[in-house]
């Protein structure tokens, strides 16, 4: 099963036939909105705006963990998640696509990052955060409408919801060697994992942030704004072609990741830690 989580921008998906939507209660909370589920171009397809139907959320407001437990809980398998983000490389211009590839957490807010805890222990490997099978079949479907797109990027997730400063942009550019920084991505894709989804983000380059000399090229909400807005339909397509040729793969790697994973072994396990494990295995 997929889901699509929208980021700024995107609160519904056009074409897709609802058929039911999910007001779901979580072991965390309440997800940003309630879950669409319909059909797109002859798949069941889940939706979820990130922040919310109006965008009333900030970065640090959104309950990643009840976003994610709740599309797991739906039998949600895989996941597609649209981002706006600044460039800090040259090569990737403002409207162009980028699948991220790796993370940089840069967050020092409280945001909750894992399932784990109270009494339930797990590690997660996430030296790749990303699932390579997702991956290959968007960058495929954009390389199919000669739609620009990076590969394998590295995407640095801040706190927000001020945009960030030039040193800041400089050392993420140059001392972390990322290529893209936002501020929805984590803890998001590490969620992800712990619930053994396969996770993909297509960030959508709306600016060079602020590392360049130029001050008209920093990045500000009327650019992020007008450029995102030109580059939806752009990116919509890219989905669009995903979706059509797209096959799962359960046995893809992110569908075993707590095979290994969990060291309190199920006798010491509370009913409510067994109660989560349980949807997280699926």
């Amino acid at each position: 099963m997929l889901a699509i989580i929208g980021g700024t921008g995107i609160y519904q998906i056009d074409g897709l036939a609802v058929e039911q939507e999910h007001e779901i209660d979580t072991p965390f909370g309440k997800p940003s909105a309630a879950i669409k589920q319909g059909s797109y171009l002859g798949q069941t397809v889940f939706f979820l705006p990130r922040h919310g139907n109006s965008h009333q959320l900030l970065p640090s407001e959104v309950n990643y963990q009840a976003n994610i437990w709740a599309l797991k809980s739906l039998g949600v398998t895989q996941i597609v998640g649209f981002s706006a983000v600044g460039s800090l490389q040259q090569e990737i211009a403002p409207g162009d696509l980028a699948i991220c590839g790796q993370y940089f957490d840069f967050i020092k807010g409280s945001r909750a990052k894992s399932f784990f805890g109270n009494g339930l222990v797990a590690h997660v490997s996430t030296a790749e955060p990303s699932c390579k099978h997702l991956a290959q079949g968007i960058v495929a479907a954009a390389n199919n409408l000669e739609v620009t797109i990076h590969d394998n990027k590295t995407y640095a997730c801040v706190d927000g919801p001020r945009l960030g400063s030039k040193a800041e942009s400089l050392f993420l550019k140059n001392a972390a060697a990322c290529d893209l920084v936002g501020m929805t991505n984590v803890p998001e894709a590490f969620l992800a994992r712990e619930a053994q989804i396969c996770y993909c983000t297509i960030g959508i380059a709306t600016d060079y942030d602020c590392w360049q000399d130029d001050p008209s090229q920093h990045v500000s909400v009327e650019q992020v704004i007008s450029r995102y807005g030109e580059s939806l339909a752009k990116a919509k397509s890219v989905l669009e072609s995903f979706i059509k040729t797209h096959q799962a793969d359960e046995s893809c790697g992110c569908r075993s990741a707590l095979a290994s994973a969990v060291l309190t072994p199920e006798s010491a396990l509370s009913s409510e830690a067994k109660e989560l494990l349980a949807v997280l295995s699926r």
